[in-house]
């Protein structure tokens, strides 16, 4: 897998905390130092076939159509691309012209993640959304006309204005028009974002952590009904359609970050670009990596296969755990789930433990009472 952040936004959403730059001076150095790193790091991954390449950021969907096919074309001379690669560009509505996606057809790109979140015009403006209503929806039609099937949309829920109706609105109006992926997540309050600030100040309400349950609970059994299959906590597919980069991060997949802020994962450590543009350039340009690395031990690896594969339907695989880690450790991830099986916010049917529907609703604390924790260092 590889992951190319874009580091460039038209404008700053207000509860975004994303590295990205607003101005696009510097949009041609960032391209080159990207096809470069590209090349220095054509080793990293000991698979060379690329089954999904993802150009994420940032708005990807600001560069032109032959900048993406370059950067696809620079992973061909260095990797092997899967004959059946998922190649998917996030996008924001009011880049989707018709011109824009006419051009992008042309590409080698085949799946479209775009950041609808809502349908009204008041909600897009509170979230300082780039794009328009009208927008919303016109690029759908565009993008669906235009021969593209593999789609998948955002919407955010649990804010100030969004009530139940409206949310019901914005579900229902991606299932007219039989999108057949739908990522959905949960207003949340970055420190040093504008909503933060917003927040603090008294110019916007609070989150409401019952509204944002609720609406989550709503979420399912709408999609459900629908026929969607809720295989991650945020992420919904109908038909099978689910999105193959995001389900190998899930899986502990290895993959390669390209760009500023890009993190990347081979299995025994992870590494992460620095979240500068300016020094991004400029080490590139030396040919050194602007990057940490962070060794992972035992007891990492074994905390993160929790926390990634309790997000999925398939959830965690204790025999798999058992094969991987130990007995012990298997054994002691059922002690620590014992509470939350009796509770039936998790469920153990064939050796496998999920998060039930209310438990979905406290994910991080379940995860990080799973979590092992060895005072004595035994898994380091």
């Amino acid at each position: 897998m590889i992951y190319f952040h874009i580091p460039f936004c038209k404008q700053a959403c207000h509860y975004c905390d994303f590295h990205f730059s607003t101005s696009l001076k510097y949009k041609d150095e960032m391209l080159n130092m990207l096809y470069k790193e590209v090349e220095l790091r054509a080793d990293y991954l000991e698979d060379k076939n690329i089954q999904s390449i993802y150009f994420g950021g940032g708005t990807p969907s600001i560069l032109e159509a032959e900048d993406i096919a370059r950067l696809i074309d620079k992973v061909s001379k260095h990797f092997e691309i899967d004959s059946h690669v998922e190649i998917t560009l996030e996008a924001n509505p009011d880049d989707l012209n018709r011109e824009k996606v006419a051009k992008l057809r042309q590409t080698e790109i085949n799946r479209f993640s775009i950041g609808i979140q809502s349908f009204f015009e008041e909600d897009l403006r509170w979230m300082n959304r780039a794009h328009n209503q009208k927008e919303a929806e016109s690029c759908i039609m565009r993008v669906q006309d235009a021969g593209f099937e593999n789609i998948t949309c955002d919407l955010i829920y649990g804010f100030p204005l969004l009530t139940d109706e409206k949310w019901k609105k914005n579900m229902q109006q991606l299932l007219d028009f039989q999108i057949p992926h739908i990522s959905s997540y949960s207003m949340t309050v970055e420190k040093k974002t504008a909503l933060d600030h917003m927040i603090k100040t008294g110019k916007a309400a609070a989150i409401d952590s019952d509204q944002a349950a609720d609406q989550m609970l709503m979420l399912i059994d709408q999609l459900t009904t629908a026929g969607f299959e809720q295989y991650e906590i945020s992420n919904f597919a109908k038909d099978g359609m689910y999105a193959k980069h995001n389900t190998n991060y899930w899986k502990g997949k290895h993959y390669l970050g390209i760009g500023p802020s890009a993190h990347s994962f081979n299995g025994t450590s992870r590494s992460w670009n620095v979240a500068n543009n300016t020094k991004y350039i400029y080490d590139i340009m030396q040919d050194k990596l602007p990057l940490e690395t962070e060794q992972l031990s035992l007891l990492d690896r074994i905390n993160e296969y929790t926390m990634t594969s309790l997000r999925t339907m398939w959830g965690i695989n204790l025999t798999l755990v058992e094969d991987k880690f130990g007995a012990e450790v298997k054994k002691q991830l059922g002690i620590n789930a014992e509470e939350f099986i009796y509770n039936k916010q998790l469920t153990q049917v064939d050796n496998r433990l999920t998060l039930s529907d209310t438990g979905k609703l406290m994910a991080d604390h379940i995860m990080s009472e799973l979590f092992i924790i060895d005072e004595n260092s035994e898994y380091e």
